[in-house]
């Protein structure tokens, strides 16, 4: 079903894939740019059947932090740019139309926020002002006359944003709108604004121009709106002939998540369900849907008509094509890492320019195209980690003829256990990409292979690249010979451990993600739970306490204040929430003095205290292993260091300074 054309409309969609609107960050005055249109150009050559872009601001104040903007008519040349590249590419193109309310950051260049009520934002911590009436309606024709630019562009399609907990989602919610007027105070006065800016844009672009509404069918706030309410908002949405209903769930504040590593693929497509069962008009899924495979269930199982597909594309541009090719294997698929978001909402001194860790040419698609050789070269690449891997990908694209050596008896390196820990179990996707696509490009991999200086030699390389990775430190803490310590890369990798108690020393991303995956040891499977609450066989409270008690009662300590800093702010507040959820202490700004067989003797504060441990577990960084490369560098003329081996540091470093090192070659 999945390239099955479909008529959303008065549009026919030659599949039903939509990549849609995602904040980039490529435009630094909300006008369109060269690199903007190279992204969308990009993916619409990828074969989606409908790109949306934007949110794109529908007033002055939206234009921050590098979003695209339609509020003015002197910005419709550079979108009628975009419209027409995309076009060129087989593609539909339309357009959001975006106001942030109380989630506006617009504060930060001395703009001013409004929203439905004075109530302050969990996300920026900033308190807006409560529109008027009339702002309210100045409002509203702010987006008509977007609608009405976006037409004049080129646009197939307009959809507007009710999700996330933007503007229209901060009208229809109680706990954002506390107005008494006729904006507020009932569900039918709360729909009000939603459902006038709709008639607005309809009037605007006239009966037969193609509307879409982005909706949020849950906000999973406490006392927030549910599909429930989003259902009823859905059937007025369709009476005033709006065309497709794209949905998602969630918002920015919400503590549940929506996108990260752990949300299970395709886990929000029962929204999308419930708003379809309401509704006559195509529905799209959203969020987790970075397989084909996956796609075709939802569409197969009748959950939806379409589905959007947003990070699956930023991973692989090429996702549509090389799923209607056949090929689902060698798509490289969004891992749910939250590099990406962590842009969009990061310092904005970094740069709000949205990258993808595991493809370095997302957003930079001119400047990092892959050139081919001017001569083919041999390329030996010692180590099969993510930085050897991805160099391989490149040199052989170039034209080189690539092996790998690894000493191991599988590629992936340490990022093999980085899959281990719970909710990163689809990290391990990225090392099957590269194990499915170096096959297809025809790089020779040999495995338990260990290099040396004269195996090296007798390879007659014309350039090596070491890879070698990087090895765990040991803690320089007193410890008594009966003490039981294991180092965390050990115990991920399946070393057994001995409880009940179990201390943690190293509360940084390793730290944190090896005290859930010993949380978790003994806790009932989803299999299980099912099987268990078809058949009834516990009160709800005993299910809830199987899932989140297991063997092990786990204790992190860390000597700085706060732990798992080192990851993700995007990701880094889900692992939190999952340790409070498994029951895991935390004691930061801790030191531990010494290591017993009982346990471990901490200082906090100038405070001892003893923490009871039957197996202590060491995560306390790791050093780059580079001996081999030091020995190499004097025999050889051209040899290379890359990934962990120059220095420990995150996946999106590692694949990025491979793909610019092998394109140099």
């Amino acid at each position: 079903m999945l390239f099955d054309p479909i008529a959303v409309g008065n549009l026919t969609l030659k599949n039903r894939i939509i990549m849609p609107a995602l904040d980039l960050g490529y435009c630094p005055d909300g006008a369109v740019t060269d690199r903007l249109i190279d992204f969308y150009t990009e993916r619409a050559r990828g074969g989606a059947g409908l790109i949306m872009v934007g949110g794109a601001a529908i007033e002055p104040t939206g234009i921050y932090r590098g979003f695209l903007s339609i509020h003015d008519d002197e910005l419709i040349p550079g979108h009628r740019l975009l419209t027409s590249s995309i076009k060129a590419e087989g593609s539909h193109i339309g357009i959001q139309l975006f106001h942030a309310g109380r989630y506006s950051f617009a504060f930060t260049k001395g703009k001013k926020v409004v929203a439905p009520s004075a109530v302050p934002s969990k996300l920026t911590g900033h308190t807006p002002q409560e529109l008027t009436v009339d702002e309210i309606q100045e409002l509203i024709s702010c987006f008509a006359d977007a609608a009405g630019r976006a037409q004049k562009a080129g646009y197939d399609m307009v959809e507007v944003i009710s999700s996330a907990g933007y503007l229209l989602n901060q009208f229809l919610s109680p706990l954002t709108n506390q107005r008494n007027d006729g904006y507020g105070g009932t569900p039918e006065k709360r729909m009000r604004f939603g459902l006038e800016v709709i008639k607005a844009i309809r009037e605007k672009v006239g009966p037969d121009f193609t509307l879409s509404v982005r909706l949020g069918a849950s906000d999973y706030i406490p006392g927030g709106n549910t599909w429930r309410e989003m259902a009823v908002f859905a059937k007025e949405l369709e009476k005033l002939s709006v065309n497709l209903l794209n949905v998602n769930g969630g918002w920015h504040e919400s503590k549940v998540p929506q996108i990260q590593a752990e949300v299970p693929r395709g886990a929000y497509a029962f929204l999308a369900a419930k708003i379809k069962s309401a509704v006559n008009i195509p529905v799209a899924a959203s969020n987790r849907i970075n397989d084909p495979r996956i796609a075709e269930k939802i569409l197969g199982d009748g959950q939806a008509d379409l589905v959007s597909v947003g990070r699956g594309f930023m991973a692989d541009p090429q996702w549509a094509v090389k799923a209607q090719a056949g090929k689902p294997q060698t798509i490289r698929k969004c891992i749910g890492c939250m590099t990406c978001l962590d842009k969009v909402f990061g310092d904005e001194s970094q740069g709000n320019d949205v990258i993808c860790a595991v493809n370095p040419q997302c957003g930079r698609e001119d400047e990092r195209s892959i050139i081919p050789a001017s001569r083919p070269r041999k390329v030996l690449i010692i180590g099969a980690g993510p930085a050897g891997l991805e160099a391989a990908r490149v040199a052989a694209l170039k034209g080189h003829n690539v092996l790998i050596w690894e000493k191991e008896d599988k590629i992936g390196g340490q990022w093999n256990i980085a899959s281990v820990p719970p909710g990163k179990g689809e990290f391990s996707s990225l090392i099957e990409y590269y194990k499915n696509i170096l096959t297809e490009l025809k790089v020779q991999i040999h495995l338990n292979t260990k290099a040396d200086i004269d195996s090296v030699k007798a390879a007659d390389p014309d350039a090596v690249l070491v890879a070698t990775g990087a090895q765990p430190l040991s803690p320089s803490i007193p410890a008594a010979g009966d003490a039981k310590i294991a180092n965390a890369w050990d115990v991920l990798k399946g070393e057994q451990v001995y409880g009940p108690d179990i201390v943690v020393i190293g509360g940084g991303a390793v730290g944190c993600e090896t005290a859930l995956y010993l949380a978790e040891k003994g806790t009932i499977d989803a299999n299980t739970l099912k099987f268990m609450m078809l058949h009834q066989m516990e009160d709800p409270d005993t299910l809830y306490d199987l899932l989140t008690r297991g063997s092990f009662r786990v204790t992190v300590v860390e000597m700085k204040k706060g732990v798992a800093m080192d990851m993700p702010k995007t990701m880094r507040w889900t692992v939190l929430k999952h340790m409070q959820t498994m029951g895991i202490k935390i004691f930061d700004q801790t030191t531990v003095k010494e290591i017993t067989p009982a346990g471990v003797k901490a200082e906090n504060n100038g405070k001892e205290t003893f923490i009871n441990a039957d197996t202590v577990v060491t995560a306390v960084g790791s050093r780059p292993e580079r001996s081999l490369y030091e020995d190499l560098k004097q025999e050889l003329s051209e040899v290379h260091l890359l990934g962990d081996a120059v220095q420990p540091s995150t996946l999106k470093n590692a694949v990025h300074s491979a793909f610019e090192l092998a394109n140099r070659l």
